[in-house]
């Protein structure tokens, strides 16, 4: 390698150098898509407010949940009372999960779920709707307890949160406990002239022996207001719940990392498991011992000696001996009648002026020494015995031709 493909190579290894320590220094952009996963630090996730249950029900048993509600009301203890608490931006249930909480519920049970939208089955059947206003604008949204005991402050959401909120309830069996106000036409609350709507947005339904508490802003129970001082509001809302067993869902997450190969059905089953693991092992253990009996030494092969130069001494040597000059001169015509033919196209069947004026402009010789070779080679080929001189002309006339 030469001095400048070294600087050149050393450059580009300086550049890539570079480039790899800026990405690692360069600190991380922030991710504000909404997870609502316990183990999710970014803004929108609920890390927080996981690590702070133990500290809002210090006499429950808390049992974080990564099945499908279906599954985990199913197989769950029904001797025991317990609440389920679902935090999501959509709650989107299935007609067989709807149906297993409604009547988880309506058993003695509660259930808190923090969304902007509880399906169509879960709304149909507790009477309710929800309206959510989209709006570009900031600080325009503020939520509030109805019961002055619990929280007394109004807390703003500032970035992030929809202006979701109930529409209409069953009122004989909906329980207000909180509001959501917001400004008319996108105008600031901080405006003078401002016009203000107050819509619920978390309320209690009373259904069967238990209670559904539903509240339409799901970003309020984010790390994001968690560590911004709706801590209050969080806790308040939750004291609702009774002193029974929590269930934490972290199945129903727009966070929650999916799987789609194939082999998680493999991965699952424990014996399917084991078998996975036994073949690969099998085959790779396979391949060692079997490559490892059947690795052969490698030999040598030596290049091939290039032998031209000795063959053309050699036949050169033939020829000098046996002084056959009439042989000799016709293969030297041929060759360079060949070399004509394949280097400058030019036909070599009739040597006339026409092929002298050809080849001298072609090779840019003076016509008078063209026309003396070529009329050497027809004087050579009509001549039956050669001398040595006559080999030593043409050798002289070829070589000044193409040098």
């Amino acid at each position: 390698m030469d001095k400048r493909s070294k600087i050149i190579l050393g450059i580009f290894i300086a550049v890539l150098v570079g480039i790899m320590a800026t990405e690692i220094v360069r600190p991380k952009p922030l991710n504000w898509s909404p997870s609502y996963t316990s183990s999710d630090k970014i803004p929108f996730g609920c890390y927080v407010l996981h690590q702070e249950l133990k500290e809002l029900f210090p006499n429950q048993k808390i049992f974080s949940t990564n099945q499908s509600l279906y599954n985990v009301l199913t197989h769950r203890d029904s001797s025991k009372a317990s609440s389920y608490l679902i935090i999501n931006d959509i709650l989107d249930l299935d007609k067989q999960e709807s149906n297993q909480l409604l009547n988880y519920v309506y058993q003695g049970n509660d259930s808190f779920i923090a969304a902007t939208n509880f399906g169509s089955i879960l709304s149909d059947t507790l009477n309710l709707r929800v309206e959510t206003m989209y709006t570009l604008s900031e600080d325009t949204l503020q939520i509030r307890l109805s019961n002055p005991r619990l929280s007394n402050k109004t807390y703003p959401l500032a970035r992030g949160a929809y202006n979701a909120h109930f529409t209409s309830v069953d009122s004989l069996n909906t329980t207000i406990l909180g509001n959501i106000t917001y400004s008319s036409e996108d105008q600031p609350l901080k405006s003078e002239k401002q016009h203000t709507i107050t819509s619920p947005n978390f309320i209690k339904v009373k259904f069967g022996k238990g209670n559904f508490y539903l509240n339409s802003t799901p970003q309020t129970f984010t790390n994001y207001y968690m560590l911004r001082g709706n801590e209050n509001y969080v806790s308040s809302s939750l004291s609702y719940l009774r002193n029974v067993d929590l269930y934490w869902d972290n199945y129903k997450k727009s966070g929650r990392k999916i799987i789609d190969s194939p082999m998680r059905f493999v991965l699952n089953q424990t014996s399917l498991k084991w078998a996975y693991y036994l073949g690969i092992s099998g085959i790779l253990l396979f391949v060692i011992f079997k490559a490892k009996r059947e690795q052969r030494i490698i030999p040598i092969i030596r290049p091939l000696q290039n032998s031209s130069i000795e063959f053309a001494k050699t036949v050169g040597g033939l020829y000098y001996e046996y002084r056959d000059y009439t042989d000799l001169i016709y293969k030297k015509i041929n060759f360079f009648l060949e070399h004509i033919r394949s280097n400058y196209h030019i036909n070599t069947v009739i040597l006339d002026d026409k092929t002298v004026r050809d080849l001298s402009a072609k090779t840019g010789k003076p016509i008078a020494e063209t026309k003396a070779l070529i009329d050497l080679l027809i004087q050579l080929k009509n001549k039956k015995q050669h001398s040595e001189q006559d080999l030593i002309n043409l050798e002289k006339k070829l070589n000044k031709l193409k040098h």
